[in-house]
């Protein structure tokens, strides 16, 4: 079994139309089956545009939607850095390194795994970030939901006193989740990996399917009200059995999450195990399927034999393809009209990928052919995309492997016909 430590290249990993109901009795069903969509060509010639580098080890990118037009960047050792009028500001906005795990320049799967902006950002300064901060309980560490805010003297530096969260203790190094979003009620939503381990070891059923853990679940909390946090009404297991926050589960890693501003559709890469990466699109309640299913296909035989309604990927690919999922964005940009609508995302196996619906309205994935490079293979690891405020996308890169190597690229996505 692989762990997922092969995808935090520096952490790297650190995962509907289509979404019908697979009955786990009676195996695939015919839709199951169609989805799985083959890999496709077309006349799309992408070209990747260099924005920075000497970054170490970044993870993931974000905007402030202020009208600034700065990109922050989050490195995994524990610094978030200001790309501001095309150059990389040599003081960090943040600067939490003492709050993390200890690193080294090896892979591993902790530290800074993720940042967001509150939507009112530009009026209350606030920010959120997620991090793996040592363990007082005997656990391996645990995970940080924490909330800072924006200095009152220099937008470019942050208060480094913040306010946790949550907490939700880890008991193994890997599968450890990845970013925050929110959605346009303004609900904070953040995905955690199963615990770690191969095959979500964690009890008879795993962590991705009991509703009394977080981990292997995406949650959905109220920042706004509550101390330090409110549960919203709506949430699926509010009144039921299971943890208010989760608002879906069967989860393995969820790297990357996303919401499409035009349509609203959350989607997600989920890492997989040992054989399949999918892409799924997320709704309220649902259940992803991890550890009875990989992909469409049964993992765990004996849990899968119990039955349950599990939500199946739009796509899935085996590993011959790419080895670990890097979820990435719907384009809603307008620099290039020819990738509107598409979901652009990658594997940390140097690739670069997107999908979109054919006639019969299935998702397709394609992959992408690259100006002077078109086997689609690069040399550097892939380890997050991210969009800026006009909504043009960002690759986030690593030439070599280390949670502090200074290796770290970032690049515009472009294309180079249009």
């Amino acid at each position: 079994m692989r762990q997922i430590q092969a995808l935090i290249f520096g952490l790297l990993i650190l995962m509907f139309s289509n979404c019908n109901t697979i009955s786990t009795k009676h195996g695939q069903t015919e839709d199951a089956q169609n989805s799985k969509n083959i890999t496709t060509k077309d006349s799309l010639v992408f070209k990747l545009e260099e924005v920075t580098d000497s970054l170490y080890s970044p993870l993931a990118l974000e905007n402030a939607h202020d009208g600034s037009g700065r990109i922050f960047i989050a490195e995994q050792a524990g610094r978030i850095m200001v790309l501001k009028d095309g150059k990389l500001l040599k003081e960090p906005f943040l600067d939490i390194q003492s709050l993390l795990v200890p690193l080294k320049n090896v892979m591993t799967d902790v530290g800074l795994l993720g940042f967001a902006f509150h939507p009112d950002y530009k009026n209350n300064g606030r920010f959120f970030v997620h991090y793996c901060a040592p363990s007082k309980k005997g656990f391996n560490h645990k995970e940080v939901l924490e909330e800072f805010k924006v200095s009152a003297n220099n937008p470019d530096k942050a208060n480094p006193i913040g306010k946790v969260i949550l907490e939700v203790e880890q008991p193994d190094k890997s599968h450890n989740g990845g970013n925050i979003v929110f959605d346009k009620e303004g609900y904070l939503y953040l995905g955690f990996g199963d615990g770690g381990g191969p095959g979500d070891p964690h009890g008879t059923i795993g962590n991705g399917q009991d509703l009394n853990q977080l981990l292997g679940k995406i949650i959905r909390i109220d920042v706004d009200h509550g101390k330090p946090y409110s549960i919203p009404k709506d949430n699926p297991f509010v009144g039921k059995e299971g943890r208010d926050e989760i608002w879906c589960y069967g989860m393995r890693m969820p790297w990357r999450i996303s919401f499409d501003e035009k349509t609203g559709e959350l989607f997600c890469g989920d890492v997989g195990e040992s054989k399949y990466e999918e892409v799924d699109i997320i709704q309220k309640g649902k259940n992803y399927g991890w550890r009875a299913m990989e992909g469409f296909h049964p993992f765990d035989s004996t849990l899968y034999a119990k039955g349950g309604d599990f939500t199946p990927p739009v796509i899935e690919y085996p590993h011959p393809e790419g080895i670990c999922i890097i979820g990435g964005y719907v384009y809603r940009g307008k620099q290039f009209p020819a990738l509107e609508g598409k979901y652009i995302f990658g594997d940390w196996a140097s690739k670069v990928f997107y999908m979109d619906k054919n006639a019969n309205q299935q998702w397709v994935k394609h992959d992408c052919k690259f100006e002077g490079n078109t086997d689609n293979k690069f040399k550097f690891k892939i380890n997050s995309f991210g969009i800026d405020e006009a909504g043009e996308i960002y690759v986030v890169t690593q030439n070599e492997a280390g949670a502090i190597s200074p290796s770290g690229v970032v690049y515009k996505l472009t294309l180079a016909n249009q």
